[in-house]
């Protein structure tokens, strides 16, 4: 018997904030627009829920009032190194706290708002023929479309079904997050190294503190469980000791991720526009992934409808239009948040570097600009 496909203008496979804000931006430009998700919404995950302002004006393009559901509104900027030197700046644009479960849940309804269908459901299969795309799920549907978005996160059964280069990688990095209430500055993002690793600390909505953090996976094994990783390595940081100790969990259990991979990755692989971290995940430790994934949907968005529109007259173009506008936007952060990464893996050079930072304080604006993107306006 011969399934039924239906047609669709674009297929996006991944609902969280790049799939989301495509698929709001892309319903507005009157496309059909296909969301794939395998979540319910809301739903916490492993974030750092600190969002640079570069995306305001996009998000409130997409009907999106952050302050409205309590985002705390971020403009200071702490780094402690693992034997617990401290260096506080301003942060020269500004950002803002929001977690995961609060503005995914929000982009959500927005988008059922203007008219995407979002299907609960895993994509198996994606197929490339004649110019189009057959994409199969779980469920044993079938969709074709002109294009089709891949943001389905970090890590994904779909990479190795795509033959994608990175995922053959294993990689070492696991990431832990929590909430918890106590006292914390609404105003400050910190950002406290501990041996392997490092966390990030924000307010976000309802006075709730984040707490995320990376670490080494092999370091990890050596601990029994994640309390005793704490207490045994994390708490060595005295800030961090500080915050865990005085505060109290909302979480029953903490949430983890692992195997997070840092690998270059393809922007288009197989023809498929891939956005936010399913094309490129930056360090966290220079905690502007949010931001990144946001802008990438916008970037891609604006693009593909200048393509229905025949303003951009094939694939080819589209696909270079996108890689080009892509390098240019993220290339260099990536590139930095590297490097970042790379000097606070050696505790003896971090500690020289702070101190230095310390007497040279603009270089860690430079560092911050250089991580943070330019308010980008809507095309």
């Amino acid at each position: 018997m011969k399934k039924n496909t239906s047609q669709i203008d674009v297929v996006i496979i991944g609902g969280g904030l790049a799939g989301l804000s495509s698929a709001i931006h892309l319903s507005k430009a009157n496309l059909s627009v296909l969301l794939i998700e395998k979540n319910s919404y809301p739903k916490h995950k492993v974030c750092g829920e600190y969002i640079s302002n570069e995306v305001l004006p996009y998000l409130k393009f997409l009907h999106i009032d952050v302050f409205k559901l309590g985002a705390k509104r971020i403009d200071k900027f702490q780094l402690s190194t693992t034997k617990s030197i401290l260096i506080s700046s301003d942060l020269p644009l500004g950002g803002f706290g929001i977690s995961r479960y609060c503005l995914d849940n929000a982009l959500a309804i927005s988008a059922s708002k203007v008219g995407v269908k979002i299907l609960k459901d895993s994509v198996e299969d994606i197929q490339f023929l004649n110019d189009e795309f057959l994409v199969k799920t779980k469920s044993d549907k079938q969709f074709r479309a002109k294009i089709v978005i891949g943001a389905f996160g970090k890590r994904s059964n779909l990479d190795v079904k795509l033959k994608r280069q990175f995922i053959k990688r294993k990689s070492p990095y696991l990431a832990v997050k929590t909430h918890v209430k106590g006292n914390f500055p609404d105003d400050l993002v910190a950002l406290h190294n501990f041996e392997g690793g490092y966390c990030g600390v924000s307010k976000v909505e309802n006075d709730t503190i984040n707490l995320c953090y990376i670490t080494n996976l092999k370091t990890f094994k050596t601990h029994k469980d994640i309390n005793d990783f704490q207490q045994n390595v994390v708490f060595k940081n005295t800030f961090l000791n500080d915050i865990f100790n005085s505060t109290t969990p909302v979480f029953e259990e903490p949430l983890t991720i692992s195997q997070i991979s840092f690998e270059n990755k393809k922007p288009i692989d197989n023809h498929i526009i891939m956005c936010g971290d399913t094309a490129a995940l930056i360090h966290p430790l220079c905690g502007n992934g949010m931001s990144m994934a946001i802008r990438s949907a916008q970037m891609a968005s604006e693009l593909i409808i200048k393509f229905f529109n025949s303003e951009i007259t094939s694939r080819d173009a589209l696909e270079k239009q996108y890689l080009r506008e892509w390098n240019t936007a993220f290339k260099s952060r990536l590139k930095t948040g590297h490097l970042v990464a790379n000097l606070f893996n050696k505790p003896k050079l971090s500690e020289v570097l702070m101190k230095g930072l310390k007497w040279f304080p603009g270089i860690l604006h430079f560092v911050i600009r250089r991580t943070h993107g330019k308010v980008m306006k809507i095309k």
